[in-house]
């Protein structure tokens, strides 16, 4: 990752709108800062929330409250609690993600 030229900044998470995006099952609520190429984001997901893809994109992923599932491709699953930290690099692990009683991440990809 490249921070590249950017100067201190400030992120007021209040004024970021949240948008809803719907999964397999439940919905996620996704608020988006972009700086640059690097897309940094508080996460929301719903109890019973099941991602409706598959994702190579690599992340850097806190979990601030609750815990999810993640699923490799190759049939793993990594249980992410409250205070724990994920790292999977671009076109490493396809993965998708799960949690029975819905969390909330910071991510940064």
């Amino acid at each position: 990752m490249n921070l590249g030229n950017s100067p201190f900044q400030l992120i007021d998470w209040n004024s970021i709108p949240r948008d809803e995006h719907t999964g397999e099952k439940g919905i996620a609520y996704w608020q988006v800062f972009h700086m640059g190429a690097i897309r940094i984001r508080k996460v929301e997901y719903s109890a019973g929330y099941i991602a409706d893809h598959w994702c190579n994109k690599g992340h850097i992923i806190l979990c601030l409250e609750g815990e999810m599932d993640t699923e490799l491709v190759d049939g793993r699953i990594m249980n992410l609690k409250e205070g724990m930290t994920y790292i999977v690099g671009d076109e490493n692990e396809a993965h998708r993600t799960s949690t029975e009683k819905g969390c909330k991440l910071y991510i940064v990809d």
